[in-house]
């Protein structure tokens, strides 16, 4: 059965792809545009041509998207969001899923990449993990845009997971960001991302449905940076958990139900 399937998932790969790059090709010329209005206007409007992009695009290759409300979900107040990181349809799940001003952190390495590092560059804070000095600029603006009323994004694991478990260890900073600007965490888990689209084979997608759980923001008001291992270590254990409970606990367990 695989044998047959493959060449179709090679051709539908292909199909998604090449509608991905002629979409974003169209909307190009606007993010040259939204890009002279500066850091925060310029990049708000940038991230809403990113949904309208990721809107398009998941139509058009048959990706059906439904968000999962666990709590209630304020637009109007800043978050800093953390989700799992397993796919690399993760750069279309992040304008899917968060419908408010809001700036991921990711890997200056894909703002190399042509047409797509543009709006990259602008619609995200980059960071240089390599660089003590870059991380420590990269940290300091997640904190102006949050002083703004503006949302974070980060994936605490900092890279993708390829192990057996749920998640990989995560990193600190977004816990200690949140800490230092009492701003509350609220994670956001992608259940299908890696159904639709495996880190191991670029040609490897499928249609089919796309879920996006949201889940109860957790406070900070009062911890210290003291604190960082403990909330860490709380937001590690409700997103393993949520994530085993909806099936996606690890790649065994969601290639098993696809």
């Amino acid at each position: 059965m695989k044998s047959v399937l493959m060449p179709l998932r090679w051709v539908y790969s292909l199909y998604a792809f090449l509608s991905f790059v002629i979409i974003m090709l169209a909307l190009f010329p606007f993010s040259i545009i939204a890009s002279f209005f500066g850091r925060i206007k310029g990049g708000n409007m940038v991230m809403r041509l990113c949904m309208i992009w990721a809107d398009a695009w998941f139509f058009v290759i048959g990706i059906r998207h439904r968000k999962i409300f666990e709590a209630p979900h304020d637009k109007k107040k800043a978050y800093i969001f953390v989700s799992n990181h397993i796919s690399y349809l993760d750069a279309a799940m992040i304008p899917k899923a968060f419908r408010q001003p809001v700036r991921p952190l990711g890997k200056v390495e894909m703002s190399k990449v042509p047409v797509f590092g543009f709006f990259y560059r602008n619609a995200i804070v980059t960071v240089d993990r390599s660089s003590a000095a870059n991380r420590a600029n990269s940290v300091r603006i997640l904190k102006s845009l949050i002083s703004k009323g503006i949302s974070v994004m980060v994936f605490p694991e900092g890279t993708f997971n390829m192990g057996p478990t749920p998640l990989k260890e995560f990193y600190d900073g977004a816990f200690r960001v949140a800490i230092e600007t009492q701003t509350p965490v609220k994670p956001v888990l992608f259940l299908d991302a890696y159904r639709r689209m495996p880190h191991e084979g670029l040609f490897r997608m499928s249609p089919g449905r796309s879920r996006i759980l949201y889940l109860e923001e957790i406070p900070v008001a009062g911890l210290t940076t003291a604190d960082v291992p403990l909330l860490k270590e709380k937001v590690y254990r409700i997103m393993e958990q949520k994530l085993v409970e909806y099936g996606a606990g690890s790649r065994k367990s969601v290639v098993g139900s696809q």
